[in-house]
């Protein structure tokens, strides 16, 4: 009887505890796609720390609370459910990208695409390729080359072949049915304090796959205080 009362005090502990965490999170929504409109998060209290998301910009590093193994949004408004952000375990510090759930589509209006944003998964110095689009992207990034799934996403270490000016080439391409197409050819100076966020996604303007970078800077230290 007192292992079993124990063991139902323990299960009540963990899952207080999962619904107090919290992750470090930045977000954003990408250009030519609708944004959501102002959206809030609650605490465990019933406190509200809001969410307004920028478009093709990455926020502040805003605290979110977790229930469970997620990150509930509701609209400011009214209060209803906007989105879900689905959390790994052990997640500390995540990147979260809003995108319209399609006006067909069951579920909530907003679904969120969720990106590990610790170091070592998108190392500065690199670039971290992530593919909206809804089909296979092949990228060549300095002598990386990737193949990405619809929904994943992949992160690069800083490319070893650099021209004089810490340059490298940068190609994409989308499947379409069997066939492959460049989608962009370019080059991006790859310098240590700089990583690179790239999106690979559908244009719903134009119905066309269309990519997105953004720089994301390491953070300066702050000056010592004697």
């Amino acid at each position: 009887m007192r292992a079993t009362f124990a063991l139902l005090l323990l299960c009540s502990i963990i899952c207080k505890a999962q619904e107090a965490g919290t992750v470090r999170c930045r977000f954003l929504g990408l250009q030519s796609v609708e944004a959501p409109p102002d959206l809030i998060n609650l605490s465990a209290k019933g406190g509200q720390v809001p969410c307004k998301v920028p478009v093709n910009k990455l926020s502040e590093e805003t605290i979110f609370f977790t229930k469970g193994s997620t990150i509930p949004f509701l609209f400011a408004t009214d209060q209803k459910p906007a989105a879900t952000a689905k959390i790994p375990a052990n997640l500390k510090s995540a990147i979260l990208v809003f995108l319209p759930n399609p006006k067909e589509t069951a579920g909530l209006p907003w679904r969120i695409f969720v990106i590990d944003d610790s170091v070592k998964n998108f190392p500065f110095g690199g670039a971290l390729v992530a593919n909206l689009h809804r089909g296979d992207i092949a990228f060549t990034v300095g002598e990386h080359k990737i193949k990405l799934h619809p929904g994943t996403s992949h992160g690069l270490a800083r490319p070893t072949v650099l021209d004089d000016f810490n340059m490298a080439p940068v190609s994409f391409q989308f499947q379409q049915q069997d066939t492959w197409r460049i989608a962009s050819e370019s080059k991006l100076r790859f310098v240590p304090a700089i990583r690179y966020l790239i999106f690979a996604y559908l244009d719903p303007a134009s119905g066309r796959p269309r990519l997105s970078t953004l720089q994301d800077f390491k953070p300066v230290p702050a000056p010592e205080v004697n």
